[in-house]
């Protein structure tokens, strides 16, 4: 009984002295559960990932499968701080406010809503830009609700003002839109907004790229900010993945081949045969040539004269 646990631990990775130690402590008949707890609150780390970590290793992927895999998670990779990880988060205040507000009313709660959202989720670089007029008191054809809430996210440095003065009773507003994507565009980080800024797209062909692949669009249902589970449609990466800097590839979960070993697609298979582990490249009539030990170019050449008139 002895044996056997110091054989499971050290499978586990754990050193022989630490296991040792907690069976000297808890006695030889311990259970397996409290040894592992035991070794735990040591704080004794297993070291066989460690070792078996290595960059070239790839994980399988199904055959027929045509997307190219996203960067992998490296198994020694430390990932107490998650938000290195994260993507920067730049907010369309007015999109996201007038969007909450049904297009009539700024409503800046809908701005408090979205950073939380990404606050929950660990992100420590969020700003929301807003044009600096809006600090101005509502005006009936520019109503705002909860004004105050653009205040305390100024004093949190996550809300950004754009310039804008008045000239002869006349307001000139800088485009608050390239602050967006321009800051966006630099930190390499996400756009939350449901505007397309195609004349910005328009404007800088390296823009063009980065808006159509970093715009993350959004809804509020019932005073909930939600945005898509597939920001990029069906065929692209998750919503995780999307506002990660190092994407985690899903472990692929293997479906057997209903028709088994009487499958006759080959290679083109996109299910899981075991049987077929070894010779997985080969075709059908290979496959069969190999079961009977016929010597491959002497089929092939049965083939030819088959075929021939």
């Amino acid at each position: 009984a002895h044996q056997s646990k110091m054989d499971f631990f050290c499978k586990l990775g754990y050193s022989k002295q630490d296991i040792c130690k907690v069976l000297e402590n808890l006695g030889q008949e311990a259970l397996e559960d409290d040894v592992l707890k035991e070794l735990i609150r040591m704080g004794s780390k297993p070291q066989a990932l460690e070792n078996q970590a290595q960059p070239s290793q790839l994980k399988l992927v199904a055959r027929g499968s045509c997307s190219t895999p996203p960067g992998l998670r490296w198994l020694g990779e430390d990932e107490s701080d998650s938000s290195s990880s994260l993507r920067p988060i730049v907010i369309d205040g007015s999109n996201v406010a007038m969007s909450h507000g049904n297009k009539e009313v700024f409503s800046c709660w809908g701005i408090q809503l979205a950073v939380d959202w990404f606050r929950e989720r660990g992100h420590t670089y969020i700003k929301v830009f807003v044009p600096l007029w809006r600090k101005e008191p509502p005006r009936q054809d520019n109503p705002i609700a909860d004004q105050h809430i653009l205040e305390e996210l100024e004093k949190q440095s996550v809300l950004v003002y754009t310039p804008s003065r008045k000239v002869k009773g006349k307001r000139v507003v800088c485009y608050d839109d390239r602050y967006i994507v321009k800051v966006a565009y630099e930190k390499d980080g996400v756009i939350v907004s449901n505007d397309h800024y195609r004349d910005l797209q328009n404007e800088n062909p390296e823009w063009k790229w980065f808006i159509e692949q970093r715009l993350l669009m959004y809804s509020f249902v019932s005073n909930r900010f939600m945005p898509p589970d597939d920001p990029l449609g069906r065929h692209g990466p998750t919503l995780s993945n999307f506002l990660s800097k190092k994407p985690v590839l899903p472990e692929k979960k293997w479906q057997p081949c209903p028709y088994g070993k009487k499958c006759t697609y080959g290679n083109k298979c996109k299910f899981y045969h075991p049987e077929r582990q070894h010779q997985a490249q080969l075709s059908v009539a290979d496959e069969l040539r190999a079961k009977r030990k016929v010597p491959l170019a002497l089929g092939k050449a049965e083939e030819r004269c088959q075929c021939s008139p």
